[in-house]
């Protein structure tokens, strides 16, 4: 069997950030230009990210000073250039990227590929629709790579275990759900009986929006029952609300606690035929006899 391609041993050695962003080329002027933008080992490589994620800094803070009203009036036209500027190194940034990978395509539609887009695409749209260059406060998004910089990677398996929590209890929380929407529309078609568009309940959705934030203990008050019964409805609704606030949070704790449960032995023991274990232990944790080998999962 031949030995395998220097490629492919890069490709099983990528780490779990770095799979859909292979070197175009394995050397050259593309290779060096993927080691600057995509790797982190050397000074010049971390330097360059240290300096991306100030640019970042930099160029939210632009935008939130542009929203300010005293600060626009002033410093408009500085802080616009500011921002073009910072768009054509991000864009200048992101072409470089689909040029120095092996599958431009396959990193444009990954997480980071689509975070640097959406990094530059509000201010192209600025000039079709005005205002849209506010939303380039999503560039903050980028600062996920400081994960990187720092080599916080091995933290990503803390958050793969609330990720693993919440996808366990995804049916439970499901269930939650559908009985929240069922009360939301009976309560929202009950108070359109009751109050009726005289008292600001014009139609059952307005009703349910009119539920939604009464379950929610928020009542901004724009829509209140102007009928005793009404009122009675209404509190039952808030109480409801303070009943059933606390469930999905239960639901997801008690899926948390058994998700960081440390894992367990099913073996039963010769000699008293106890059946839990430690997950490492060789010997009973009851009578000190040898524990069997697990049997294999079939």
């Amino acid at each position: 069997m031949s030995a395998p391609a220097p490629e492919t041993e890069r490709d099983e050695r990528a780490n779990p950030f770095e799979r859909d962003l292979l070197p175009a080329s394995p050397d050259g002027l593309r290779n060096r230009m993927y080691r600057l933008l995509f790797h982190h080992e050397t000074p010049a490589e971390r330097n360059f990210d240290i300096a991306l994620i100030v640019t970042i800094l930099v160029s939210v803070i632009v935008v939130l000073l542009d929203s300010e009203p005293a600060v626009k009036d002033r410093w408009h036209s500085a802080l616009l250039a500011a921002e073009w500027a910072f768009t054509i190194v991000f864009t200048i940034e992101y072409g470089l990227r689909l040029w120095a990978v092996r599958r431009p395509l396959r990193y444009a539609t990954s997480f980071f590929g689509i975070i640097d887009l959406l990094a530059i695409l509000p201010s192209y749209l600025s000039l079709l629709f005005a205002g849209s260059q506010y939303l380039l406060v999503i560039r903050v998004l980028r600062l996920l790579r400081v994960f990187r910089v720092l080599k916080l990677v091995q933290y990503s398996s803390e958050a793969s275990v609330l990720i693993t929590a919440m996808a366990r209890s995804r049916r439970k929380i499901s269930v939650f759900v559908c009985a929240l929407i069922t009360i939301v529309v009976i309560f929202g078609a009950l108070m359109y009986v009751v109050e009726g568009p005289e008292h600001g309940f014009t139609s059952i959705p307005t009703g349910m929006y009119w539920a939604v934030v009464t379950m929610g203990t928020v009542g901004f008050g724009d829509i209140s029952p102007g009928t005793p019964f009404g009122r009675f409805v209404t509190s039952i609704l808030i109480l409801i609300g303070y009943s059933i606030i606390a469930v999905p949070t239960g639901i997801y704790t008690a899926e948390l606690a058994s998700t960081l449960r440390p894992k367990r032995r099913h073996v039963r023991c010769r000699e008293c035929g106890l059946q839990d274990h430690e997950q490492e232990a060789w010997h009973c944790r009851r009578c000190g006899s040898g524990l069997p080998p697990e049997e294999p999962t079939p």
